[in-house]
């Protein structure tokens, strides 16, 4: 995200004050306050980050005093000379340089207020911009999320001047702006518990959010992320939730009525949507491109699904509570195809095309023996005696009827279909 001010450095303030630069450690450090005091171990009032203003009437042994403001975190010591000090005395600045600690003289020409209102006016200024960049952020990524998911995502990007994409639940990427690298196995880390994680990969810091169920927001910066990009991403995060759940929303309401359509097509009720021509009824976990949820099953018209199913045999528009049975009969017996049901041929709509489809394997000696073996319950001898053959080669001419037909004779409901379409 572009920035339109930059931070009030000790070197800036040296410049625009008139101060002198004794010990230049650190002169690229930000002031974020000015705090003055005489007390020789003011750290206790200190968040670091500070340039401490100070006439040194009463520091204490120098080295000492240098060292803790440099662990306090100050980030330079102004001395005010012409008071209870004619200059910085040296050994100070030897103490302050051996501590890695800037010191600037404040010449008595500079009163220490002027030093506070520079470094005021320049927090104020550093604020309002920081404001105006979040607010222009937030007005960007909303009309974004206006448009599309995708908007919001190239709008992030193009705001932190990196990479940022939209993941699924699984960690699979689902719109990308830029460069990321695979996040599969922190989306997984994550799951649905902490808000989100940070990182370094190489020269670019990385940061994954968690947006609920719906999956997760993921960016790459070169820099890390200030708290106005932080803003932005948490706004991207928020917008993209809501966008998610709103299309959550309307596919509930598109299930709801995908439901109603598939009852009134169970009552015998045309509708639109339909596949033209003959389609099968499936019960899938899940799917397209009609499909409804109908007691606690997903339904779906059509020519074939992916993934696991129970599907009816062919039917049209006007036999769908058929298809709708026979894929509940084929989920019962484990099998994908109704037609795979033991016995389902005696309820085919043609009897007689049914018959002769399934016997196509068969030649005539071994429909024949099939027929008198099943006239004879399945009685080995009988069958045999009254073809004139062996009870081996009966067995033998049984077991090929196996093989040709890929179904087992041991089947009562197998047995009862081809008994069905041998006397059809």
């Amino acid at each position: 995200m572009y920035k339109v001010s930059m931070p009030l450095t000790l070197a800036r303030l040296a410049r625009e004050v008139g101060l002198t630069v004794h010990v230049d450690t650190g002169l690229d450090r930000p002031v974020s306050w000015v705090h003055s005091t005489e007390l020789a171990d003011p750290t206790p009032f200190l968040e670091g980050g500070e340039l401490l203003l100070t006439t040194g009437i009463a520091l204490g042994p120098y080295r000492a005093y240098a060292r803790r403001l440099a662990d306090a975190g100050v980030v330079g010591l102004g001395f005010g000379s012409g008071l209870s000090h004619a200059s910085v005395p040296g050994e100070l600045v030897e103490a302050a340089r051996s501590a890695g600690l800037a010191v600037l003289e404040v010449p008595r020409a500079v009163p220490f207020i002027a030093i506070t209102k520079a470094v005021s006016r320049a927090v104020a200024a550093d604020e309002y911009a920081a404001l105006t960049r979040t607010s222009e952020a937030q007005r960007a990524l909303t009309r974004a999320a206006l448009t599309s998911p995708a908007a919001v995502v190239r709008r992030l990007a193009g705001l932190l001047g990196g990479s940022a994409a939209l993941l699924d639940a699984n960690g699979e990427f689902v719109h990308v702006s830029g460069d990321l690298p695979e996040l599969r196995a922190e989306a997984a880390r994550l799951g649905r518990g902490p808000a989100g994680s940070a990182w370094r990969a190489g020269e670019r810091h990385l940061a994954l959010q968690v947006l609920g169920r719906h999956g997760y927001l993921a960016v790459a910066t070169p820099e890390p992320l200030d708290a106005v990009d932080r803003t932005a991403v948490n706004t991207a995060a928020s917008l993209l939730t809501l966008a998610l759940a709103g299309s959550d929303a309307v596919d509930v309401v598109r299930r709801e009525l995908r439901t109603a359509q598939f009852r009134l097509l169970l009552a015998g009720v045309p509708v639109a949507g339909v596949p033209a021509g003959e389609f099968r009824v499936f019960l899938v976990p899940r799917g397209e491109p009609f499909w409804a949820e109908h007691e606690g099953d997903f339904v779906v018209l059509g020519d074939r699904v992916d993934g696991p199913f129970h599907a009816s045999s062919p039917v049209d528009a006007e036999s769908v509570a058929r298809g709708y049975r026979e894929a509940l009969r084929a989920r019962e017996e484990r099998v994908a195809f109704f037609e795979d049901v033991p016995g389902s041929g005696l309820l085919a709509p043609d009897a007689a095309a049914h018959a002769e489809t399934l016997l196509a394997p068969l030649d005539e000696r071994l429909r024949e023996s099939l027929r008198v073996w099943l006239a004879c319950h399945g009685q080995w001898d009988p069958a045999a005696a009254r073809l004139g053959v062996h009870r081996h080669t009966m067995r033998n001419r049984m077991r090929r009827v196996e093989e040709l037909l890929g179904r087992s004779l041991d089947s009562p409901g197998v047995r009862a279909e081809l008994w069905f379409a041998l006397t059809a």
